[in-house]
């Protein structure tokens, strides 16, 4: 853990360096959140009650080296759903393949987390509905750094937390799994049973002194808060969507906007 982290780490301090380039600045943002997602992904198999860790773990490595399961991971940091099944809803969502958008779905866009991604590293030929193919140039960062600074991603400061708090120890690895591993996230488990492993964890870590002297109050609010409760029992795969299903939902979106004189 603690290598992946310094190689977020250095994404990140790299990025903050190139304030006159924001599209290189955000490529390497993006690295950062990334890396640090890599690290959640590991902490879901550590969190895995041991009874299923042997049918989980091929598939979360599978995530680890999965760019959409990766930005799922960090943008969910941010999500504050009512339990998992609600969870699930979120991140099938944003699993979806293509989509519909505009004033009133006129358009038809691919899986935006990895469009998003895609068309800031490269620079690229894009297929239109028409069939019409364009060269499109990578896309530049849309605000400006000099007076918008850019945040620290949530992925990077929940993982800096763990780090601080002492949990990347092997003792600490060993007891985020006895205690977080008692409880098996289906379906009805919430943020409300997350708090209580969490402070029972933290309790353990003190106890048996792992928590290193650079913790502060904030990274113990960042653990409470910010870290996501476990998603080894969903689905990152993207979910592939048909042209005949996105037509019949432009349909739809246009029917609602103009009303449905049927």
């Amino acid at each position: 853990m603690p290598i992946i982290l310094d190689s977020a780490q250095g994404f990140w301090a790299a990025s903050q360096k190139l304030e006159d380039l924001p599209r290189e600045a955000k490529v390497l943002e993006g690295f950062a959140e990334e890396e640090a997602a890599k690290i959640l992904i590991l902490m879901d198999a550590v969190r895995c009650p041991p009874k299923l860790i042997s049918s989980k773990l091929n598939r979360i490595i599978g995530w680890f080296y999965d760019h959409l399961a990766r930005l799922i991971y960090a943008d969910a940091v941010s999500w504050k759903p009512m339990d998992l099944a609600q969870l699930r809803e979120y991140v099938d969502h944003q699993r979806r393949g293509h989509y519909v958008e505009g004033y009133a779905g006129e358009y038809i866009m691919p899986n935006w987390a990895v469009y998003e991604r895609e068309s800031g590293l490269y620079a690229d030929v894009e297929a239109y509905q028409d069939d019409t193919l364009l060269w499109s140039e990578p896309r530049r960062s849309g605000h400006d750094r000099s007076i918008f600074p850019s945040m620290t991603p949530g992925a990077l400061r929940v993982a800096e937390a763990m780090q601080h708090l002492g949990i990347f120890t092997s003792k600490g690895l060993k007891a985020t799994s006895e205690i977080w591993g008692s409880l098996e996230y289906r379906e009805s488990e919430d943020h409300h049973d997350g708090r209580v492993l969490t402070e029972k964890l933290l309790t353990r870590l003190e106890k048996e002194k792992l928590i290193r002297d650079t913790a502060e109050d904030r990274h113990v609010g960042t653990l409470y808060n910010d870290w996501q409760i476990p998603m080894y029992n969903l689905d990152f795969s993207i979910i592939p969507v048909t042209l005949e299903e996105l037509q019949a939902e432009q349909e739809r979106e246009y029917w609602a906007m103009v009303g449905d004189p049927r």
